[in-house]
Formats: structure tokens, C-alpha cells, sequence
């Protein structure tokens, strides 16, 4: 089956013409030409063989305006002198153990300064900065530590849980060196990092001058297609063309601003889209040590931020909560992130009345990227570089290639299909660690023989004038909460439990929800023993992220193979959680465990009226 524009689409689906692009852009250059031309002229002078560096742009801006406010967490500050000059104590506490430009430093910490501290510092030395998820447990943080080979792996207090799910052994079989940074007294095998950044000097690193935009930055971990996680390489290349892109160009911070960032730093919406934002125009950044959707418009105004970073979820969540009188007393002005679904987008921004959704799509793996420069509705934006929405077989979940050379077409206007992005000199692939992984995602000979294109594995609708809209994510791999899922990741978790046989896990849509939610098929070993859903569910709350853990099981006597030994999932998906065409036992996950699906619970869901925690 191919992609067709009425697959798998919004309903009402939003084309751009003329009539509403010249409008948009003679308002845009008529109120920000000055920065949409700094903008485009910072990404006119990247090149990724230039010497530059995140360390060198933070540390010509401290040395410009020493006396700004660069970072605000809880009741703690710190200008540009004084966060530049904590990261240049970092660089040499590193240096001094033996930390080398190209090595790997890994950082897991929860959202907190530390961690803009260490990385600032990590890639001062030209050293790549492993952004650990904190919430990874046991095997997958190890593998996460496997693939990027840290030579130092510094660890913040609030992180001791992760830290203990690595036994002693495997820790030290994974990094020779484990520093604590925290107040309490380190745990057995870590040393304090107390001591080394007491003894470190604060000027900048001679090294920082040398690096080269094409250098790898930082290490960020995304889930891919194939379960564990795969380490994305970002560049200071690609750091800098999102900091003129995204955060000059289409963001566009004045040095008075603040924005506000909800959002985990080992995500690359806060590590390079905001911050990047923030240090291109010399504004302020204050990081929340987490999201709180009750709490939200009272940190702005207790902040006086003028901006804040999102993902979809998070709209959604802050849209949900009671509306309240003070909704549009605050000073924001404008937002960026990727996610605003086009059925609340409008609602949103009337509600609480923010002028500029700075709307963007691209991936920790993906070599381009997309803004929505102008403020228009319901769309991701433009991208001035090479890319091509393609027609997809739903069926196979690939690329439909076909006449005499097999060459793929791209989808018309108003149509859904697969993105795609040119691998060129301008627009190189940093890929994976792992270069069998990266491969996997080139396309080759798309439209012509020889050339390479990036699959980004997601389906977008060509809305025209060089826009387009996301639509859904293809493949093994589906966001909810704003993360992504690995399937295999989730069935590895659940064949390990001993009830549980066999296990197929996919995403499946809810009324009223972003993204897709889990669902597991399982056989079970004793199809006469008596299901325990509250222990099954207790079980896998301790081995998974919360956003990982299925919403959803659907016990089978056995599942359907493909001829290669596969399990078929395109029936799975379809069917979902109706018992109407669903004929095995459904469960629905509770605060109490999992729980048979009532009637009552199906229409609320489909209603569109459940919660889930």
C-alpha cells in the first residue's frame, strides 16, 4: 500500500501558497531583518574545514559582554565571566587527568549548571561531551557507555540510582576514570571532584582555538530503529548552523531575552537548539531542573522570561490544565521546539497569547534541518538545502522505487511521504558511532546514480513552497512523552520476566494524545496460570523509563511470522486496543497495574477523555 495524502494525516490538512507566504515574510522582514540577515550570513560563513569551536563562540561572547547574565538555575546565577570561567577549570581538571582532544567524557547528571559546566568545558579540549540519559538503568546505560568508550565518566549526586545499576566491575571494565560531583562524600571508586577543580586554573584552554567546525561536540543517544540506543555525533559544524538557524534566524533572541528550558539537557531541543539560541544572541538561559505543568506560567513570570523551549507533549499538557485568568500575564514572546501538534496550534497560541511559534524539524542523526522563520500556522517550516518527500509502501515500510534505473518519486503537493535529506558538502552526515548503523541510513541512487540521501525514517506532508508538516514516525521506533521508544528495547525487558513467552511491542494512536503509545502482544508460558498485572507492571517500572512501559497488552496464543522469522506488525498496528476486532484478552495499564479493558474504559479512550499518569 502506498502513502497516498489521505493516509495517515491530519484531517484537515494545511497547504502553503503564495497568499499566505508573502504576507508572513514582508511582516518577518519588516519587524527582524537585521537578525534574519545575521542569520543567513552566519550560515553562509560556516564551512565545516573553519577553525571554531561552541567553546571559542561562548568565550569571545564572555570576553564581549563579561558581565550578562548567561545562566540562571533555582536561585543561582552566573554571567558569562563566571560560566565561562567554571568551564575553563572543568577543561583543565580534565586535562590534568589525561583527558585528550577526540576522547570521550561522559556526563550523567540530572538538569542542573553542572552540566552545561562539564560539557562547555569538554569540548573546550576539543573532547566529545557523552550526554548519558539519566534515566537509563543497568544494561542499556552500559551500552550507551560501550558505544562512545568514555575515557572519563563524571556523575552528579542525583544520578546515584544509575550509578548503582552498574555493578563496581562493569563500571571500571567500562571507563578506567569515575568522578563524583556532588556535596556528599563520592561512593566506593569515584573519586571527588572537589579536589581537581579547586586546583585548576580558569583561563581558556589554548586548545580551544585549534578546533575545527567538522569536529565531533557531543555524543547524543537516540533510540533509532534497532532497540538499544545508538550515539548520535554532533558537530560544532552543526551546533553553529543551528544556533544561526534556528536560534538567530528563526527563534531570533535579543540579548535581553531569557528563555526558559523544561526540557533534559541529553536532549538536543535544549543542549543545541536553545542553547544554541541563547549564546548566538548573548542572552540568558534558565534551566529547570524539570517540567511542572501547574507550575509552568508562574516559573516565566518568576523568571520574566521572554521565551521558552518545547515539545509537542508539553503543549498539550500545559493546554490541558485549567485555564486561569493570569494565563497571558507573563512576557513571553516567542517558543521554539518541534512537536505543536496542528490541532491544538492554534488554540495554543490564542490561549496563552505567544506572537511567534518558532516551529522546527530535524533529529540528533539528521544533517538538515527545518524552521518556521516566518510564523506560519501549523507547519515545521523551510529548509533552503537539498531534501525530497518520497512515496512510501506502508506495507513494507520502504521507499517505492521504480522505472527502468529504480529511482524513487516524490509525492505531490498536499501528499504524505517519506522525508529525505541530500548528503552534501554543505550538509554532511555525522551519522552514528557506529558506521554499520549509519550506513543503514543512507539511501543511495534516489534520483540519479551516485547520489546519497539521509533517511530519517518519518512522514511528512509536502504542504509546498518549500514547507512541510510532520505527520508520524515510520518504523520500529514511535515518541510518546516526547521520547522515543525502542520496540526491541521494550521486548527484551518483557522476555525476561518469567510469565511472559513470547513479546511484540509497536505504538498504537489515542484520541487526544501525541505520538504513539506502547502496546505489547503477549504469549504467556502458562496460558493456565492466572495473569498478574499489577506485578508485571510493577516489574517493568523498575526496568524501564516511565514513557517506555506499554499501555496497553493483548494476550495471543501465538504470534504471526514473517518468511524471514519476523513478527508481522502492520495487522497489530491496525487493530490496536478495539475489542470490537480485538477477539484476545486486552489489558490497559492503571495506577493499580494492568487491568482488563471494561467498556467503559474504551469509550473514555476513545472519547478521548482517559488519562493515563
Amino acid at each position: 500500500m502506498t502513502v497516498s495524502a489521505s493516509d495517515r494525516a491530519p484531517a484537515a490538512p494545511h497547504t502553503i501558497g503564495l497568499l499566505d507566504w508573502i504576507p508572513a515574510a514582508w511582516r518577518t522582514v519588516r519587524t527582524d531583518a537585521l537578525l534574519l540577515l545575521k542569520g543567513v550570513g552566519g550560515l553562509l560563513r560556516l564551512r565545516p574545514t573553519k577553525l571554531g569551536s561552541i567553546g571559542q563562540t561562548f568565550a569571545t561572547q564572555a570576553a564581549r559582554h563579561p558581565e550578562r547574565p548567561a545562566l540562571v538555575c533555582g536561585e543561582r546565577r552566573w554571567t558569562y565571566a563566571e560560566l565561562n570561567a567554571w568551564a575553563n577549570r572543568c577543561a583543565h581538571a580534565l586535562q590534568t587527568a589525561g583527558v585528550r582532544p577526540g576522547d570521550a567524557v561522559g556526563v550523567l547528571h540530572d538538569n542542573r549548571a553542572e552540566v552545561l559546566a562539564w560539557v562547555l568545558g569538554t569540548v573546550k579540549l576539543g573532547a566529545v561531551a557523552t550526554l548519558l540519559n539519566n534515566q537509563q538503568r543497568g544494561e542499556v546505560l552500559a551500552h550507551s557507555l560501550r558505544l562512545t568508550r568514555p575515557a572519563l565518566v563524571v556523575v552528579g549526586e542525583a544520578c546515584a540510582e544509575a550509578l548503582h545499576s552498574l555493578p563496581p566491575a562493569e563500571r571500571a571494565a567500562l571507563s578506567a576514570h569515575w568522578w563524583w560531583d556532588g556535596e556528599t562524600s563520592p561512593p566506593e571508586g569515584l573519586s571527588w571532584t572537589r579536589a581537581p577543580l579547586a586546583a585548576a586554573p580558569s583561563h581558556n584552554p589554548p586548545e580551544t582555538a585549534a578546533i575545527r567546525l567538522h569536529q565531533p561536540a557531543f555524543h547524543i543517544f537516540t533510540s533509532g530503529t534497532t532497540g538499544l540506543p545508538k550515539a548520535s555525533v554532533m558537530s560544532h559544524y552543526r551546533w553553529h548552523r543551528c544556533m544561526s538557524g534556528m536560534g538567530i534566524m528563526g527563534l531570533r533572541l535579543r540579548p535581553d531575552d531569557i528563555l526558559y528550558c523544561p526540557l533534559p539537557l541529553y536532549h538536543n531541543n535544549a543542549l543545541t537548539v536553545s542553547w544554541g539560541a541563547v549564546v548566538g544572541a548573548g542572552a540568558c538561559l534558565v534551566l529547570a531542573r524539570k517540567f511542572s505543568a501547574s507550575g509552568f506560567w508562574d516559573d516565566m513570570r518568576r523568571y520574566q522570561a521572554t521565551s521558552f523551549c518545547y515539545i509537542g507533549e508539553l503543549c498539550r499538557y500545559l493546554l490541558n490544565q485549567p485555564a486561569r485568568p493570569d494565563d497571558r500575564q507573563h512576557r513571553v514572546r516567542a517558543m521554539i521546539g518541534n512537536g505543536l501538534r496542528p490541532e491544538i496550534w492554534d488554540a495554543f497560541q490564542q490561549r496563552f497569547g505567544i506572537d511567534h511559534i518558532a516551529e522546527f524539524y530535524t533529529a540528533s542523526e539528521c544533517n538538515l534541518a527545518f524552521i518556521n522563520a516566518l510564523g506560519l500556522p501549523r507547519t515545521t517550516g523551510l529548509c533552503p538545502l537539498s531534501f525530497a518527500i518520497v512515496r512510501m509502501d506502508m506495507d513494507t515500510e520502504l521507499p517505492v522505487r521504480g522505472g527502468r534505473r529504480q529511482h524513487m518519486s516524490r509525492v505531490n503537493r498536499g501528499e504524505v511521504g517519506l522525508l529525505i535529506t541530500e548528503i552534501t558538502p554543505r550538509a554532511p552526515l555525522d551519522g552514528y558511532t557506529d558506521a554499520k548503523a549509519t550506513e543503514a541510513k543512507v539511501l543511495r541512487n534516489v534520483f540519479k546514480k551516485g547520489d546519497a540521501w539521509f533517511n530519517t525514517g518519518d512522514l511528512v506532508r509536502h504542504q509546498g513552497l518549500h514547507h512541510m508538516q510532520f505527520v508520524d514516525r515510520l518504523g520500529d521506533t514511535f515518541r510518546w512523552k516526547g521520547e522515543n521508544v525502542a520496540t526491541t528495547e521494550v521486548e527484551g525487558v518483557l522476555a525476561h520476566q518469567p510469565e511472559v513467552a513470547e513479546a511484540v511491542v509497536y505504538g498504537v494512536t489515542v484520541p487526544g494524545a501525541d505520538g504513539r503509545a506502547g502496546m505489547a502482544a503477549l504469549t504467556l508460558r502458562d496460558e493456565s496460570a492466572p495473569f498478574d498485572g499489577a506485578a508485571l507492571a510493577s516489574a517493568l517500572f523498575a526496568q524501564l523509563p516511565r514513557y517506555a512501559v506499554p499501555l496497553f497488552l493483548r494476550l495471543r496464543d501465538d504470534h504471526v511470522v514473517t518468511a524471514t522469522f519476523k513478527y508481522s506488525k502492520v495487522a497489530l498496528k491496525r487493530e490496536g486496543y478495539d475489542p470490537i476486532v480485538v477477539h484476545d484478552d486486552l489489558y490497559v495499564l492503571t495506577p493499580g497495574g494492568y487491568v482488563p479493558m471494561t467498556g467503559d474504559i474504551w469509550q473514555a479512550l476513545s472519547a478521548g477523555t482517559h488519562r493515563f499518569d
